[in-house]
């Protein structure tokens, strides 16, 4: 009821805009020629509209140079096909406020979007490197002392950052080449984001789409190519989670995962349905959940996933990358996935490919990885099949059935799937849980493997109902339990 308490709000918002006035860019001397830096008459139009009642800024077929604009209450900015809003290659023509900075910037306004059939371009490749030239000269200062040779997200501008901002809907446009995140929305309420194409893989830290800490959020029919996490939803805050969100229906590839909770995770994730999406050629995981900053992950429905060329399929972490600040983690429900797993690096081609320094190594399998004192608890996985490539090499590092004690526990490090390096297991491998339920999941191995197919360490009432394993070499237990009980295989 909620979701679609949420449609009714923004539907209804949105026929409110399309019902007030359009004004034409050009009545405010905006031009599109593609070199008159536009950034003064853009605002003095929204300004104007806002003032006066508000409508829409119409953009028409042309190229429209800017800096930092900031959107206002009951404005939307509207691309007709063929309009480019093109962010200067200038840095100084870019505002920071608080830890960031953004092509267009909206802070606690109301009734607000950007939508039509046109282009935002933020030119973050052209951008990125005159910050990185700068900072060499000493001219800008990247508080990192540029780590890796770049400028740091944060001295970079994303294309879109709203903040505290209710009723916005983003819809039909291409979001492409920012210099840090693409689009990213902060303590929001009632947030539509629909039919994007979203090309954001020309520089590092490029996501596609970041949920920060918001209420009420729908994220549909999207294709998104992203360098970093595709669809990333965050907690940068203790006091606020992240709830009522729908991922529907959207098609993510990425260099790193594509779809993922945390980091960052200090509030939490609540009530998240992601259900008819399609991730491929993807180095990281299809789908990680991480409470790593103290936060909880709870209520998530993952239903018809496809996962094509995907170098890991589901990680689920609790970690502690602050001392004493333990995450939680309690019912995951994971329904209807197909995944292929490759023997090869699966973002190959890549402007930005994800790291080399965890290979060689062994294709890492599913993980379920809580802490020793903190359990995942109430995971449910039905109507899964896995199709692993298998060919485990025991000569890379291998970690016996009776040596799971050298599995590191690794409670401040970064979660990422190889974060272990060698796991014993080619399936799913799972420790430190409770309550774990299989029900028709299948996995199969195409070429022979050392490990087993299912490891569970300190795993405690789990239950496979209907499980098939299919190896090359048939093993006699596809699964192994070490300091666990209540394990039943149905």
């Amino acid at each position: 009821m909620r979701i679609f308490k949420t449609l009714f709000l923004l539907l209804l918002v949105t026929t409110l805009n399309l019902q007030s006035q359009d004004y034409k860019a050009s009545l405010f001397g905006i031009e599109s020629n593609g070199t008159t830096l536009n950034t003064t008459s853009i605002q003095q139009a929204i300004d104007y509209i806002h003032e006066n009642g508000g409508g829409r800024l119409m953009f028409y077929v042309g190229r429209y140079l800017t800096g930092t604009i900031h959107l206002k209450s009951n404005v939307t900015i509207h691309l007709e096909e063929g309009a480019i809003l093109v962010g200067s290659d200038n840095p100084f023509d870019y505002e920071r406020i608080g830890s960031w900075m953004a092509l267009i910037f909206a802070h606690d306004q109301e009734n607000i979007g950007i939508t039509g059939k046109g282009v935002i371009d933020g030119q973050g490749y052209l951008v990125a490197n005159n910050i990185l030239s700068m900072v060499h000269k000493g001219i800008i200062k990247d508080p990192s002392g540029l780590l890796y040779d770049r400028p740091r997200e944060g001295i970079r501008p994303q294309n879109i950052y709203f903040k505290g901002c209710r009723n916005v809907h983003i819809q039909g446009i291409m979001l492409k080449d920012p210099a840090s995140w693409n689009q990213q929305y902060d303590q929001c309420t009632n947030l539509v984001i629909e039919d994007l194409l979203v090309d954001s893989k020309s520089y590092w830290n490029n996501d596609g789409v970041d949920i920060v800490d918001c209420d009420s959020v729908i994220v549909r029919n999207c294709y998104i190519d992203a360098a970093d996490d595709g669809i990333c939803l965050k907690s940068h805050s203790a006091d606020f989670v992240c709830q009522n969100v729908y991922v529907y229906n959207n098609t993510v590839r990425t260099s790193a995962n594509g779809i993922k909770f945390g980091t960052v995770s200090r509030g939490g994730f609540r009530n998240v349905k992601i259900i008819n999406n399609t991730v491929y050629d993807t180095y990281r995981s299809a789908i990680t959940f991480a409470a790593v900053d103290g936060g909880f992950v709870e209520n998530i429905t993952v239903d018809s996933l496809r996962s094509i060329n995907t170098g890991n399929v589901i990680f689920l972490r609790i970690g502690e990358r602050q001392k004493e600040l333990k995450g939680r983690m309690n019912n995951i429900n994971i329904s209807n996935l197909y995944a292929e797993v490759p023997a090869t690096k699966a973002d190959a081609g890549y402007n930005y490919e994800g790291p080399v320094e965890d290979n060689p190594r062994n294709i890492s399998p599913s993980s379920i990885v809580g802490m020793p004192d903190v359990s995942i608890t109430n995971v449910k996985l039905k109507n899964i099949e896995i199709v692993y490539p298998g060919g485990g090499d025991p000569y890379y590092a291998k970690v016996g059935l009776n040596e799971l004690d050298k599995v590191p526990e690794l409670p401040d490090r970064y979660p990422e799937f190889s974060m272990f390096k060698e796991l014993p297991a080619w399936g799913f491998y799972i420790r430190h849980a409770e309550n774990i339920e299989f029900e028709n999941v299948t996995l199969r191995c195409k070429e022979e493997d050392y490990r087993t197919a299912i490891v569970l360490d300190d795993v405690h009432n789990a239950t496979f109902k209907s499980l098939k394993v299919e190896e090359p070499v048939k093993m006699k237990d596809p699964v192994y339990s070490h300091r666990s009980t209540g394990i039943f295989i149905r």
